[in-house]
């Protein structure tokens, strides 16, 4: 520990987010970058607690506690505080094949679970960590690193998501002889087309494909296994499969109107917005917000990363939709540290709103009731009503409606963010792999096997809806647990 009274003189600090109304004219990052010294200042925090929290991953009230994959931040914030950026990279990567993916769109959970969090702001975790590999990369320090020799084992990815690059990488530094199926035409999964580029840009995922291939991965893209490629033949021609598609099956709103034009999915949305950014704007998005008023249903990451893209397209208007309570300003009494805080923030999608229209575009205890239709059979409005909590039959909290509260929000755009009900079933089917009550694939954590001798999942596929974070500590399990089968023992860390 370089500074014992750091946490004590020096105040929590970001980098500042680029103007609002300026960066909805773009879709670069919005995050400006810091000066080493301010970095390092704020490494000098770090407080070397006798027990730190941050990164133990445990799971409390159903949220992560800590980081799931167990990042050595005491340690790699001390080296930063002394400058020493080489040897706390070299930390970095012990724990994280992607800290470039983390360091920006990872929720932190490691802050919410920092000691100095109990009384004071948590030490800026995630920004030193993305500060470490950028300047990792800027420097030349990364260069690809194929394995010494090779087991002659062949593994196949299905899913190339965090999840499925983590099993990819891991399994490779093992020697085997890997391949990644993608049914998109690009790499990257969710981290390619699910999130937009202003908040993770995919030149930066696209880096890290090519050095993972450069170190002998394959990557398969366009090419959907059970449909395009037979499931069955994973077995015949691989020695071992991950399962890695993650859960995209959406939750969907069957509420009248809901085959109307212009009712959305938000996946639908942001792919096609992200694959017309990548192709350099040609044309217009297939659905795009430009001119329409917008209705975003949800409150989660992915109904902000909608609200961000409509302000970018120019949107007229902006109401998104949350049926759950506004979080308290701090933590509730239910909701001690080291659990994740619950608590309100404005992300950026809500700031741009906010800079555009005036207020934050959140509506709380809301639902919506009906989607009403136009003369042509387009979407023209949302009837919504608001609700309140409360125990039904069982016992268990559910929604319900408050008469006299319904209103009419003009519409002519509606985008689905809901959340997800689990993985699709085509490979699931094809390999026959037993499902669990939630329809994800059925292997237990820290094994990952499936009731398929030689396949393994991992990931949301395995764990149902997550964070990244558990999709990398996930792939890397099964990485470990793949290399165990093929060789009867692994150097894999756990």
């Amino acid at each position: 520990m370089g500074k014992p009274t750091g946490f004590i003189e020096i105040s929590r600090e970001l980098p500042k987010d680029r103007e609002a109304k300026t960066r909805i004219a773009d879709w670069k990052e919005f995050h400006e970058h810091m000066p080493e010294e301010k970095l390092q200042a704020q490494g000098a925090r770090c407080m070397d607690c006798g027990i730190p929290f941050c990164h133990t991953g445990t799971l409390i009230s159903g949220m992560a506690s800590g980081c799931p994959i167990n990042n050595l931040i005491p340690e790699w914030n001390d080296l930063v505080y002394r400058g020493l950026w080489r040897e706390a990279l070299d930390r970095l990567l012990k724990t994280n094949n992607f800290p470039e993916f983390t360091g920006r769109v990872c929720p932190a959970p490691c802050e919410g679970s920092c000691v100095l969090g109990i009384s004071e702001p948590p030490v800026t975790i995630k920004n030193i960590e993305c500060a470490i590999i950028d300047k990792g990369f800027e420097e030349g320090w990364i260069t690809p690193e194929p394995p010494a020799k090779r087991t002659g084992k062949k593994v196949a990815v299905v899913g190339s998501g965090p999840a499925g690059l983590a099993a990819a990488a891991q399994l490779n530094k093992a020697g085997h002889l890997v391949t990644v199926f993608e049914r998109a035409d690009r790499i990257g999964g969710l981290l390619m087309y699910g999130i937009p580029n202003m908040k993770l840009d995919k030149a930066i995922v696209q880096r890290r494909v090519d050095l993972m291939a450069a170190e002998g991965i394959t990557f398969v893209t366009k090419t959907e296994v059970g449909k395009d490629y037979p499931a069955q033949n994973l077995l015949k021609e691989f020695d071992a499969v991950v399962l890695a598609g993650g859960a995209t099956q959406p939750r969907d709103l069957p509420i009248e109107g809901r085959q109307l034009k212009g009712v959305h999915f938000a996946m639908e949305f942001l792919h096609g917005n992200t694959y017309n950014v990548l192709e350099g704007q040609k044309n217009a998005p297939a659905i795009t917000a430009a001119g329409k008023d917008v209705v975003v249903i949800g409150g989660g990451d992915t109904g902000t990363d909608c609200v961000g893209t409509s302000m970018r397209h120019g949107c007229k208007s902006l109401v998104q939709l949350e049926i759950m309570p506004q979080p308290p300003m701090t933590r509730a009494g239910s909701n001690p540290w080291p659990e994740w805080p619950k608590v309100y923030k404005m992300d950026y999608g809500q700031e741009e709103a906010a800079a555009v229209f005036g207020a934050d575009p959140r509506r709380y205890l809301v639902t919506a009731k009906k989607f009403e239709a136009d003369d042509q059979g387009s979407l023209k409005a949302v009837h919504i009503v608001g609700i309140e909590w409360q125990k039904d039959a069982q016992g268990r909290m559910a929604p319900r409606e408050i008469p006299g509260t319904e209103k009419v929000l003009p519409a002519q755009l509606v985008l689905l963010a809901m959340g997800f009900l689990g993985p699709e079933e085509t490979v699931l089917k094809g390999l026959q792999v037993d499902r669990d009550e939630r329809t994800n694939a059925k292997a237990e954590h820290g094994k990952f096997a499936t009731n398929i001798p030689g396949v393994y999942a991992a990931g949301d596929m395995r764990r149902g809806q997550s964070l990244i974070v558990w999709a990398i500590n996930e792939g890397r399990g099964a990485a470990r647990a793949v290399d165990l089968y093929l060789m009867g023992a692994s150097d894999l860390p756990n």
